[in-house]
């Protein structure tokens, strides 16, 4: 690394896993540092500098030969920021807010009518302070309207009070306010090659960037990378076939076919040739005919044995088609 902690040339380094074994440990250190550091700032004012310092190191890694496979692993991790899920708001949360609020204020006014009609002098401090509890809640209910103006005006119906650029997210079940930081490590020496901090909770949409930003960093003609499910897109994988990027992303079973007893689709292979699908028996089934429903363009297949059908909706969105079959 070439910071004032640490510094090596290529000819006080023995050997490519050596550097690798240092610049992780350092990587490591800094990772953790970041971590703990979010009480102090978010991770872009805060942080920004150890990112940049610890992983925008590259192209000293290239020199080293430190990225020896083209294979990168892409991966997101939640980092929470400074700012506190009360200051977070999305439309359903101002909205139960301010409907609280206004209970409150009704509860209150009601009781100040009843102390209105009780002896002036037993009823005076009851009233007093219900009349500051009712002013303190119309002065909260001015606050969140005029957060409502914010939140409509967000394109990510989304306002966060402390710290604007985080936003709130879902991370091993339970939610927070923070931000998606994305990393593309190099998988010999588990090196970060190529990182981008997001404020979007989901990773589906960030698998060619970060390909595209990793395959840049290491001066690649080609690269392979590998993603977990959460990263299943077609419009990403096929960006990234575009550009030439071979990319491993497992499909997520999102079909009910299988709780519902049929066949999911990948159970049928379909013959190009003979426009016919070949079913989990055996048997080929046979197109009919076409029709539309509900703005989709079915077809329907069955084979000559009764009570033996499947039927494919087929359906053009942002240039691709799905099927979805059932039996």
């Amino acid at each position: 690394m070439r910071d004032n902690k640490f510094r090596f040339t290529k000819s006080s380094i023995e050997s490519p896993a050596e550097s690798a074994s240092i610049k992780k440990s350092m990587v490591d250190h800094e990772y953790k540092a970041i971590r703990f550091e979010n009480d102090e700032g978010t991770i872009v004012l805060k942080n920004g500098k150890k990112f940049h310092l610890v992983l925008n190191d590259v192209a000293y890694d290239q020199q080293l030969g430190l990225f020896g496979e083209h294979l990168v692993a892409i991966d997101g991790s939640k980092f929470k920021a400074v700012n506190n899920r009360d200051r977070n708001f999305t439309s359903a949360k101002l909205k139960r807010r301010m409907e609280e609020i206004e209970s409150s204020i009704n509860r209150y006014l009601t009781a100040l009518d009843a102390a209105d009609r009780q002896e002036p002098t037993a009823s005076e401090p009851s009233a007093v302070r219900l009349e500051e509890k009712i002013a303190k809640l119309k002065t909260q209910m001015k606050e969140l309207q005029a957060i409502e103006i914010q939140l409509n005006e967000s394109p990510e119906k989304q306002v966060s009070l402390t710290d604007p650029d985080s936003r709130s997210m879902m991370t091993r079940g339970t939610g927070i306010v923070g931000y998606n930081v994305q990393t593309a490590v190099d998988t010999q020496h588990h090196l970060i090659v190529a990182h981008e901090v997001t404020n979007v909770g989901s990773d589906r949409d960030q698998l060619s960037s970060m390909a595209k930003q990793a395959r840049e960093a290491m001066a690649s003609d080609t690269l392979s990378v590998v993603a977990d499910r959460g990263y299943f897109k077609s419009e990403q994988i096929l960006a990234c076939h575009d550009a030439g990027i071979t990319a491993y992303v497992p499909k997520p079973m999102t079909s009910g076919a299988k709780a519902e007893g049929r066949f999911n689709n990948d159970a049928f292979i379909y013959d190009a040739t003979k426009n016919e699908y070949i079913c989990p028996a055996g048997e080929a089934l046979i197109w009919h005919y076409s029709y539309v429903e509900k703005g989709l363009k079915l077809h329907r297949y069955w084979s000559s044995k009764p009570g033996l059908r499947v039927e494919i909706a087929v359906h053009t969105e942002h240039g691709t088609t799905s099927s979805t079959l059932g039996a």
